[in-house]
């Protein structure tokens, strides 16, 4: 069993801690990115990690930045791997040329380094994807590959699904890797790479001239988060489906509501059309279509959404 000082802040880092600890790894230590304000009431709240290693009665620490103090306090840690899921920090160079770290990045890389390879990968429609165990040196996601498992992307899966999938199976990955560390090869990236930017706010409002596949894609890859317009009022579009007899027609104008019934609202794109299932107004619940419709008669056939 390894030493192990772990690295990492939202939900998607949580399994891995979990796979390491119940593999029987020591965690001499957890870092995480520090409380912050959230919610309506601004309440200062500790992140999923944080609150996932107090459970589990292992040291945590969270200092804003790996710095001065923080760094030689981290350098000083008797551990063989620090093991990075989604920390938030990059790591500084005095850490990463001394130590073995270790990163979980669910993507194909070097297809999709940065931020967000998971909405990306969504985005550009990509129906395969891979989860990786690398090497972190001083690049973004540069590092040599120790352990690569390939998955299939089926064409409905949202960022919410994809991400608890590949939240799993990298935590299982990693713990694997650990345990074997003399075993394991590093292999160099090769092929094209990608930038997987942040998701930026512009980026959620939906463009109706856009092809019904990419509209699609946008949906599913920053779920919950893509916004129409009807009138004023702004909504959420949660969930939709791309008609396959229709992908390559003109049905009507851009943005304009061509269909309604109990599955839900068909709507024409630039290229093709695409019914939306699921969607959320201002304040209410989300659920099907049909249902957050009632009540709402200015949403019918001949509508045009901005």
């Amino acid at each position: 069993m390894a030493k192990v000082v772990f690295m990492g802040s939202p939900a998607f880092a949580v399994p891995s801690l979990h796979a390491l600890h119940t593999a029987g790894h020591e965690i001499v230590a957890v870092y995480t990115q520090p409380p912050r304000p959230a919610g309506r009431g601004q309440k200062l709240q500790q992140t999923a990690v944080h609150e996932a290693a107090e459970d589990l009665g292992l040291a945590v620490f969270h200092p804003e930045k790996l710095r001065g103090e923080a760094l030689d306090a981290v350098l000083a840690l008797d551990a063989e791997v620090f093991c990075v899921v989604a920390y938030g920090l990059l790591l500084p160079k005095a850490l990463v040329d001394n130590r073995l770290c270790l990163n979980v990045h669910p993507s194909a890389l070097p297809r999709w380094r940065g931020a967000a390879p998971l909405q990306w990968t969504l985005i550009a429609g990509d129906t395969t994807t891979d989860v990786c165990v690398m090497k972190l040196d001083e690049g973004m996601d540069t590092g040599p590959v120790l352990a690569r498992q390939t998955m299939s992307v089926p064409q409905n899966m949202n960022l919410s699904e994809l991400h608890d999938v590949t939240a799993l199976k990298g935590a299982n990955m990693l713990a694997d890797v650990v345990g074997h560390l003399d075993a394991v090869q590093p292999v160099a990236q090769v092929g094209e790479a990608t930038h997987a930017a942040k998701i930026t706010s512009e980026m959620r409002r939906i463009d109706w001239t856009k092809p019904a596949s990419e509209i699609h894609n946008l949906v599913r890859g920053i779920y919950p988060m893509a916004q129409a317009f009807l009138r004023d009022e702004m909504f959420k579009i949660l969930r939709t489906e791309v008609n396959t007899l229709w992908i390559h027609k003109r049905m009507g104008e851009p943005g304009e509501v061509i269909g309604m019934d109990s599955t839900g609202v068909a709507i024409a794109c630039g290229v093709g059309v695409v019914k939306v299932t699921e969607m959320q107004r201002a304040g209410g619940k989300a659920g099907a279509t049909a249902d957050v419709l009632r009540g709402w008669p200015a949403f019918k056939n001949g509508a045009q959404l901005s």
